[in-house]
């Protein structure tokens, strides 16, 4: 979340929720500024941490527009919705705890409710890929595409600071190339300033296999040689798509046998929907294997779960399978009927295909706990974990540097470095400051005068 002053007029570039489990949910209330002073909110893109407290800023008080592309207004209403859920669920868990009838436990209590979503939603105002967009006399938008999630943009403003051209880029979160369904990003116009991502700063990916070898290699072991099953935690939003999409060629192809695969996840298939509708957005090589063998999201041997009871009978299935289902993090979602009934099977592999924050049970899995707790149960670990990032859909180390080196340096007079852990952060700027660039990593609540 950052906010751009220009004279009077205040942007807000994103509008985060904070998850943390040491923090209350409600500490999302406190913001920097009076939310009815904002003038007009700016999303780089619908994942929840950039989306997620937008509700919260609409009850409190703003009422101005909220710009993004299409894809982004669509998938954000979706993730809205299930913040929603989750709000509710923690509020139910906290009367059920409760100690005496009817009693409350107010730290539960919803951020936002469905009525608040929906007064988000309709601030919604979509803008095009490199279409400008005035914002009034003096400033102008443009949304140049960054991968990493359909619709992802990196907001560029061209500013009139009082007869001065000024130009500042927010990346938002910035993707990688060859990357499954979605475009490479494009590079950003010369510009003065940039706000840059900074997650995978000194961090690189996996380069000598590629997204098909690695599925191929765990799908043969578990499924085929072990006649096992395959469990994927992967977000329903982004990820699941790519991940289904590479599924689609490698068994169309011939390059596996037939292996069963379930997609259980009612908002992955909501989110399908909204891949399929803005079908122009994807990149060419899903457009081309659309055209030639069909679909890309669906196959033979391919499920999407809907109803729990569904659901339910797939922990029924004893054939070798595959069984894509969110949270990523495992924290949450229909994963967890999974693990619970699989995660003392020795014939079971559990892929981790994303990102796992500290504290969540993904997380516990892969640094090798002995035993977990899932569904109010203590239960031993027998089932092979795995972890693979091949299908992290964030920029790494070198992706960052590149984007901010086409830059012309006699241009660009400032990188400033968000988003990353504080070594991350730390990382890029050492590569970026040899290479001789302005960089500042900003502290918290600090204002800087552009």
């Amino acid at each position: 979340m950052h906010l751009l002053e220009i004279g009077q007029y205040k942007i807000l570039v994103d509008c985060g929720l904070d998850y943390e489990k040491d923090r209350s949910i409600q500490s999302n209330e406190n913001f920097p500024f009076r939310p009815e002073e904002i003038d007009v909110v700016i999303l780089t893109h619908a994942h929840i941490d950039h989306s997620g407290n937008l509700p919260t800023l609409v009850r409190l008080g703003f009422q101005g527009q909220i710009l993004c592309t299409p894809p982004t207004a669509d998938l954000t209403e979706l993730l809205l919705m299930d913040s929603v859920s989750i709000f509710m669920h923690k509020a139910n868990k906290g009367r059920k705890h409760g100690k005496g009838k009817g009693k409350f436990n107010s730290g539960a209590q919803p951020l936002y409710l469905q009525k608040h979503v929906m007064d988000t939603v309709e601030r919604f105002i979509t803008i095009n890929f490199n279409r400008p967009f005035r914002l009034n006399g003096d400033i102008e938008l443009t949304f140049v595409p960054v991968g990493h999630l359909l619709g992802a943009a990196a907001a560029v403003l061209k500013i009139n600071d009082h007869g001065e051209e000024k130009t500042i880029a927010f990346t938002g979160d910035i993707g990688r190339k060859n990357y499954p369904v979605l475009n490479d990003p494009e590079q950003l116009p010369a510009v003065n300033y940039i706000v840059s991502e900074a997650t995978y700063g000194g961090r690189y990916h996996t380069k000598d296999k590629s997204v098909e070898d690695t599925l191929i290699e765990t799908i043969e072991k578990a499924c085929i040689k072990e006649q096992g099953r395959l469990i994927i935690p992967a977000f329903s939003i982004g990820r699941t798509q790519s991940l289904v999409f590479a599924l689609n060629k490698i068994f169309t192809s011939g390059k596996l046998p037939a292996v069963k695969v379930f997609v259980d996840s009612p908002m992955a298939v909501m989110a399908t929907g909204i891949f399929r509708k803005y079908h122009n957005l994807v990149n060419e090589e899903a457009q081309e294997f659309y055209n030639k063998k069909g679909d890309e999201f669906d196959f033979d041997n391919l499920t999407y779960v809907e109803t729990l009871k569904d659901s339910r009978q797939v922990s029924n299935y004893f054939e070798p399978c595959i069984i894509i289902s969110s949270a990523g993090m495992l924290e949450g979602g229909r994963i967890q009927d999974h693990l619970f009934y699989n995660i003392q099977n020795y014939y079971c592999t559990i892929l981790f295909i994303g990102y796992c924050a500290k504290g969540t049970l993904g997380h516990r899995l892969l640094r090798g706990d002995p035993i977990v707790h899932i569904k109010d149960r203590e239960l031993a670990v027998y089932a092979t974990i795995k972890q693979t990032d091949v299908l992290s859909a964030h920029g790494d180390h070198d992706d960052l540097i590149n984007n901010i080196k086409h830059q012309d340096k006699s241009i660009l007079k400032n990188v400033f470095l968000v988003h990353g852990e504080t070594g991350s952060m730390e990382a890029l700027s050492e590569s970026l400051t040899a290479d001789g660039y302005n960089v500042t990593i900003p502290e918290k609540d600090v204002a800087y005068e552009l």
